[in-house]
């Protein structure tokens, strides 16, 4: 019998990505969506794709959410999604393919990502794989604030065609992510017992730069390489210097 596929994935004011999401997975068996208190036209726009909308405003991170929307899907496998991320008809075509075979179980996918309109493919974004496709009841996610990871055992098989992530638009929404995911970071961190100090967010901040233009030659990036270094080092002191604040 045909192996069936939900797909999951958690949204708040995401009326500008939503539409593109869930139209590049049309084909999926299920789709479930989980909103935590949009205010803009996110569910209208969902309530076009799928009937299955569900709402926990009860926010407690990334990782929890996620493992509260897989409790509503049904199906064999399920893919979990961003809304700033779309399916290739390439990778459509894998996923069938994967969700079919008897084994393995969990696979990652490679996925490319744009900053400010350009695509990034060195400065440490590509092949940014990440594990997304997974058969029910064999994975789950971690309960962290952010930057969730998925709990399995063994290891993952990897698909080829990638995942399209349009993320950071506008420099707006980099500024606008630099606050929301220091602040998650920050308090992520102090969870699991970590401190901060200005000295470590001046040198993890400098650090993240060297790391993503250099090392990980962004500069072939071009100016969008450079930018991205930048506000992958502010991103990084300014975590540890809210990470300092909460240690005080």
């Amino acid at each position: 019998m045909k192996s069936t596929l939900s797909v999951i994935i958690i949204v708040k004011n995401e009326e500008h990505d939503i539409r593109s999401c869930l139209e590049s997975v049309t084909w999926a068996d299920e789709i479930i969506v989980l909103d935590s208190g949009s205010v803009d036209n996110t569910l209208s726009i969902a309530k076009e794709y799928t009937d299955n909308i569900y709402t926990s405003t009860d926010w407690q991170g990334f990782g929890v959410q996620k493992n509260r929307a897989l409790i509503y899907a049904t199906c064999d496998w399920v893919l979990s999604l961003d809304a700033d991320e779309r399916v290739s008809d390439a990778l459509h075509q894998e996923i069938e393919d994967a969700i079919q075979s008897e084994s393995p179980f969990i696979y990652k996918l490679p996925r490319l990502s744009s900053y400010c309109g350009k695509v990034i493919r060195h400065s440490g974004w590509w092949p940014d794989c990440v594990t997304r496709l997974f058969k029910r009841g064999e994975a789950s996610f971690s309960n962290d604030l952010v930057h969730e990871r998925l709990v399995f055992q063994g290891e993952p098989a990897k698909l080829t065609a990638p995942l399209l992530h349009v993320t950071y638009k506008d420099l707006d929404e980099v500024i606008s992510k630099i606050n929301q995911y220091s602040t998650l970071g920050a308090r992520n961190s102090y969870q699991k017992g970590k401190r901060g100090g200005l000295t470590s967010a001046i040198a993890h901040g400098f650090w993240a730069f060297v790391r993503t233009y250099i090392f990980r030659v962004g500069f072939l990036d071009g100016a969008e390489g450079l930018m991205l270094a930048i506000s992958n080092a502010e991103a990084t002191y300014y975590r540890y210097l809210k990470l300092f604040y909460l240690s005080k």
